[in-house]
C-alpha cells in the first residue's frame, strides 16, 4: 500500500528528469523598481518586453524578472500615478536593470525631487475599505446564492515538457522519438516552448440545489491519452488533478499542491494581505472595474499575490482574478504557479465563472529552464438559475458505462468541446498512441512500473509487488515470495490474485488465493464499489498487526529493534461483500473462519495454571461495517485506488460477532470498533491530522482475540502505530485513543535563514491510548484463559492498560532532501516495562510538494 500512495510522485519526478535539456539562449532582465521620490520598492508595476505580450508585475518589494526566448531589445514599464518609460536592454543575455519611477506630475528639470519619509502601509486605506465590501457581498455573488443553478463544464488538463532544446532529439536515446519533438507549442505561454505529453478532457453537466443542498455532476464524456498497460496513466492523472484542485475564489481557502492557501477575499484576508488600488478600467458596456493588487504581509506565509478586478455596480463582485503563489513559501519543485479566472455577466445580472486556468512550471532546479509545465482549464457555459427539476435529477444514479464515456467519437468532441485545442494538443492522442506501440517505449514503461509501482505487467496479469520478493524474520528466517494478479485485460468483472512464499528456517510453505467479482459492471477498484470476494490465506503474522497499512513482509520492515519472535501461523477463510453509494456511504459484510497457531516464543498457548497446552485457536465470525466519507476523492488507477486526504471527516463503525460451535468456532463474543479521521487546516500553521478510535469487546475470550494494540518495533516512523510500544505489549477489551500529527509546513523554519534555504519543515505528534481489561477477560481471575506471554525468565511482556494511559510524542523534521522525515520520539508512560525503548529516532519516506 505504501507504493500506491507514493509512486505517482515518482512519475512526476521522472518527467522532470526526462526533460533535462541544453539551456537555450534567452533574454533575461531582472531588478528592482522604486519610487523616485522615496526609493521605496513599488509593488505591481507592469513590466513587459516592448511590442510583445510577455510581461510580469513586480512583487511586494518591487522586484521583477522578465524572460523571453527571443532576442528582445527594449522593456516598457508602467504604473498608475507614474510616467511610463522604455529602456534598452541587451538581447540574448541575463542582465540587471534597476529602475526609479518618476511621478506623472513631476517634470525633470523643473522640480527637484526630495527624499520623503518612508510611508507605512495603512490598514484603513481605500483599498482595504473596498476589499471589506467585497467580503460583505461574497455570499450573494456565489452561484450557491440561488435555489437552483446548472451549467455545462469542460475540464481540460494538459502536461508538457517545457523548453526542451532541439539538440535533445539528436541524442541517441531520443532518436527513435523525433516525431514527438516536432509537436511543439511556443505561442500559448510566452517564454515557454511546450511539448505536450499528456492530455485529458472531460465534459459534464452540473446541477446544484440549495435545499436540501446537493451538487450533481452528470458526466457526458471523457477522453485521455493512454500510455499502455505498463504505465498507470489514470493514476498519474488523478494525482495531477489533486495538485490542480478546482479554485473557487469565494471560498475562504483554496487547495493547491496539497496546501491550503488563504483566498485574497477570505473573511480574514485584510489581516494577512496588503491591498492597493492600482488601476480603474472601463469595459465596453460602460461598467467600471477597480483593479486591486495584493501581496502577503508576511512573505513566508502560504498566501497568494496578484490582482483582482472588482465591479462598481453595488454588487462588488469579482470580474477577473490573477493569483500567483508566493515564491517565498516552502514548496518543492514548483518554480511558479498561477490561477487566472474570468467571470462573465449573465442575464441574471450577476457575474459567474466562465473560465479558470491554473498553470504551473515544475523543475528540479531554479537555474535550468527545462522541466514540466502543467495546465488545468475549466470552461463553464450555459448557466441557468432558479429552474427547478424533478427530485430524481439530483439523486445519485448510475452513469453511462466507463467504456461508452471514454469512446465518444471525435464528432462528439468537435460539437461539444467548450474550448479549443491548440495545434500541438490536437496531435497528442495520435502521437502517444504511436509511442505506445514502440517496443522500446513499452520496455521503458515496464521498468518504471516495476521500480515505482512494484509490478511487472504481462498483459492479462502482472507480477509483484517487488518489495515483498525478499524479506526475513526470526521465525521464517529468509523468506522468498512471488505473487501476482490478473488485470482488466483478462476480465473487467472478475479478478484473481495470489502468492506463494517459503521460509527457509521453518521450512513451511505459505500462500494465498483470492477471487473478486464485480456486481455493477465496473472494476472492483472503481468507485462506487459493489463486489464479492472469496479468499484463503495461510501465512504468518505478528499479533495485533492486521491493520498495518504496509505489508509485514516488506523488505525494509524486516529490520526491527529488540526481541520480536512472537508470531502466529494462521489459516483464514473469508467471504466478503462490499457496496458503496455515490454519497460515499458504504457497507461491508463478511464471514471468516480463522485458525491461529502459536509460533516462535509464543508456542504453545497455555492456560494460567499451566496444566493445559493449546496448539490451535479457531474462531468463526460474522462481521458488518458502515463507513461514511463525504466528498472523498481517490488516486484512481486501473488496479488500485487510494483515498486523497482532504478536510472532510471519514467515519467508520465495525461490528464482529464470534460464533461458538459454528464451523469449529471455540468462543462467542461481540466486538465494536469505531474510527474517525479528520484533517484540520490551521492557517497559517499548516494542518493537523487527527484520528479518534474506540473499541469494545463483549464476552470472555483469550488474549489473541482481544484488542492487541498496534505497536511498531521497526525503525520506520509509522503514523498509525505506537512507535515505542513493543509488539504484544498491551491488550484490552475496551479502549479509546487519539492520534494527532501536526505539520507546520515550515512556519517556524522559514524564519531561520539556513532552514529556509534547506526547505525543512517541522512536525509535532502526540498519541494517547486509554483502556483496560474487564474481570471476565483477565487470565489471573479465570484459569481457563490463556496466560499472557512471558520472556525466557518468566517476566511478563504483555499487560493490560491501567488507569494511566499509554502516551508518546515526537518532534520531527520533514522534507529533508525533499523526501525524508526524521522524528525524535519520546515515550511518557509505562517506562518500567522490560525491554522497552524510552526514546528513539524514527525515519519515514514521504514525497510531497
Amino acid at each position: 500500500m505504501v507504493f500506491k500512495y507514493t509512486y505517482k510522485f515518482f512519475f512526476l519526478v521522472l518527467f522532470l528528469l526526462i526533460s533535462v535539456a541544453v539551456k537555450a539562449q534567452v533574454t533575461v532582465v531582472s531588478g528592482k523598481i522604486t519610487d523616485g521620490g522615496n526609493k521605496d520598492g513599488l509593488p505591481f508595476v507592469s513590466v513587459s518586453f516592448a511590442g510583445t505580450t510577455i510581461g510580469v508585475t513586480t512583487n511586494g518589494q518591487g522586484y521583477y524578472k522578465l524572460t523571453s526566448t527571443q532576442p528582445q531589445t527594449k522593456i516598457k514599464v508602467s504604473y498608475i500615478g507614474f510616467k511610463d518609460a522604455t529602456y534598452n536592454v541587451a538581447p540574448g543575455i541575463e542582465q540587471v536593470l534597476n529602475i526609479r519611477m518618476i511621478p506623472s506630475s513631476t517634470e525633470l528639470g523643473q522640480v527637484t525631487i526630495k527624499t520623503a519619509k518612508k510611508t507605512k502601509y495603512v490598514n484603513d486605506n481605500p483599498a482595504v475599505a473596498l476589499i471589506r465590501k467585497v467580503i460583505e457581498n461574497k455570499e450573494k455573488n456565489r452561484p450557491e446564492a440561488y435555489d437552483f443553478v446548472e451549467y455545462k463544464e469542460y475540464d481540460k488538463m494538459q502536461f508538457s515538457l517545457s523548453n526542451i532544446s532541439d539538440k535533445v532529439k539528436e541524442k541517441r536515446l531520443f532518436r527513435k522519438y523525433k516525431f514527438m519533438f516536432e509537436n511543439k507549442d511556443s505561442t500559448t505561454y510566452p517564454g515557454k516552448t511546450l511539448l505536450p505529453i499528456y492530455l485529458k478532457e472531460r465534459l459534464s453537466q452540473v446541477y446544484y440545489r440549495k435545499n436540501p443542498e446537493v451538487t450533481r455532476e452528470v458526466i457526458l464524456g471523457e477522453k485521455s491519452v493512454d500510455f499502455g498497460p505498463g504505465f498507470d496513466t489514470e493514476g498519474v492523472g488523478q494525482y495531477f488533478k489533486h495538485l490542480y484542485e478546482k479554485v473557487d475564489i469565494y471560498d475562504n481557502s483554496i487547495l493547491l499542491l496539497g496546501r491550503q492557501f488563504l483566498s485574497p477575499i477570505a473573511n480574514s484576508a485584510p489581516t494577512f494581505y496588503k491591498f492597493f488600488i492600482t488601476d480603474t478600467v472601463t469595459l465596453d458596456n460602460g461598467k467600471k472595474l477597480v483593479e486591486l493588487s495584493f501581496t502577503p504581509r508576511n512573505t513566508n506565509d502560504i498566501l497568494f499575490e496578484g490582482q483582482i478586478f472588482i465591479t462598481l455596480d453595488g454588487n462588488y463582485a469579482v470580474q477577473r482574478a490573477g493569483l500567483r503563489i508566493n515564491k517565498n513559501i516552502n514548496v518543492n519543485f514548483v518554480r511558479s504557479m498561477n490561477v487566472d479566472q474570468d467571470f462573465e455577466l449573465n442575464p441574471d445580472g450577476r457575474y459567474h465563472l466562465s473560465r479558470s486556468n491554473t498553470f504551473a512550471d515544475f523543475g528540479i532546479t531554479e537555474k535550468r529552464k527545462s522541466g514540466l509545465f502543467g495546465t488545468r482549464t475549466l470552461t463553464r457555459k450555459n448557466y441557468a438559475v432558479n429552474i427547478p427539476h424533478q427530485d430524481t435529477l439530483y439523486k445519485a444514479r448510475p452513469e453511462l458505462g466507463d467504456e461508452e464515456l471514454r469512446n465518444r467519437p471525435e464528432s462528439f468532441w468537435a460539437e461539444n468541446r467548450l474550448d479549443t485545442l491548440t495545434t500541438a494538443e490536437s496531435k497528442v492522442y495520435k502521437n502517444i498512441d504511436s509511442l505506445v506501440h514502440m517496443p522500446s517505449f513499452r520496455r521503458t514503461a515496464d521498468i518504471i512500473n516495476l521500480l515505482f509501482a512494484g509490478f511487472k505487467n504481462f498483459g492479462k496479469f502482472e507480477v509483484g509487488p517487488a518489495s515483498t520478493f525478499y524479506s526475513f524474520n526470526p521465525v521464517e528466517g529468509l523468506r522468498l515470495r512471488v505473487g501476482g494478479r490478473t488485470t482488466a485485460d483478462f476480465s473487467k468483472r472478475i479478478f484473481f490474485e495470489g502468492y506463494t512464499a517459503y521460509g527457509f528456517k521453518d521450512e513451511k510453505l505459505k500462500y494465498q488465493f483470492a477471487t473478486s467479482y464485480s456486481l455493477n459492471n465496473k472494476s472492483i477498484y472503481r468507485f462506487p464499489q459493489n463486489y464479492i470476494r472469496a479468499s484463503f490465506q495461510r501465512d504468518t503474522k505478528i499479533p495485533g498487526q492486521e491493520l498495518q497499512f504496509a505489508q509485514e513482509d516488506n523488505f525494509l520492515l524486516s529490520f526491527k529493534r529488540g526481541k520480536n519472535d512472537k508470531y502466529l501461523y494462521y489459516d483464514a477463510y473469508r467471504l466478503d461483500y462490499v457496496t458503496e453509494f455515490e454519497n460515499h456511504l458504504s457497507f461491508k459484510f463478511g464471514l471468516r473462519k480463522l485458525t491461529q497457531t502459536p509460533a516462535g516464543s509464543l508456542y504453545p498457548f497455555i492456560n494460567t495454571v499451566a496444566t493445559d497446552q493449546f496448539q490451535h485457536l479457531t474462531t468463526s465470525e460474522v462481521s458488518a461495517g458502515i463507513r461514511y466519507a463525504p466528498h472523498e476523492q481517490y488516486y484512481q488507477g486501473k488496479l488500485f485506488r487510494a483515498p486523497i486526504i482532504n478536510q472532510y471527516p471519514i467515519l467508520s463503525l465495525d461490528f464482529t460477532l464470534g460464533l461458538k460451535n459454528a464451523l469449529g468456532g471455540e468462543y462467542g463474543y461481540r466486538k465494536f470498533d469505531f474510527r474517525g479521521d479528520k484533517r484540520f487546516y490551521i492557517a497559517p500553521f499548516g494542518f493537523a491530522d487527527v484520528v479518534l478510535e474506540g473499541s469494545k469487546t463483549f464476552g470472555q475470550v483469550p488474549y489473541p482475540l482481544l484488542n492487541i494494540h498496534r505497536a511498531n518495533q521497526t525503525f520506520a516512523y509509522v503514523i498509525d502505530s505506537y512507535n515505542l510500544m513493543n509488539f504484544l505489549e498491551f491488550v484490552s477489551d475496551h479502549s479509546v485513543a487519539i492520534n494527532i500529527d501536526q505539520h507546520f509546513g515550515g512556519f517556524f523554519f522559514n524564519k531561520i535563514p539556513l532552514f529556509k534555504k534547506l526547505k525543512w519543515r517541522e512536525t509535532l505528534s502526540f498519541k494517547a491510548l486509554y483502556g483496560g481489561l474487564s474481570d471476565q477477560s483477565t487470565p489471573s481471575l479465570h484459569p481457563n484463559l490463556y496466560q499472557f506471554p512471558v520472556d525466557e525468565n518468566g517476566v511478563p511482556i504483555t499487560y493490560a492498560l491501567g488507569k494511566t494511559p499509554y502516551m508518546e510524542g515526537s518532534i520531527g523534521v520533514e522534507n529533508i532532501f525533499k523526501f525524508i522525515r526524521v522524528d525524535a520520539v519520546k515515550r511518557f508512560t509505562y517506562l518500567d516495562h522490560p525491554g522497552i525503548a524510552p526514546w528513539g529516532i524514527r525515519v519515514k519516506i514521504k514525497f510531497d510538494f
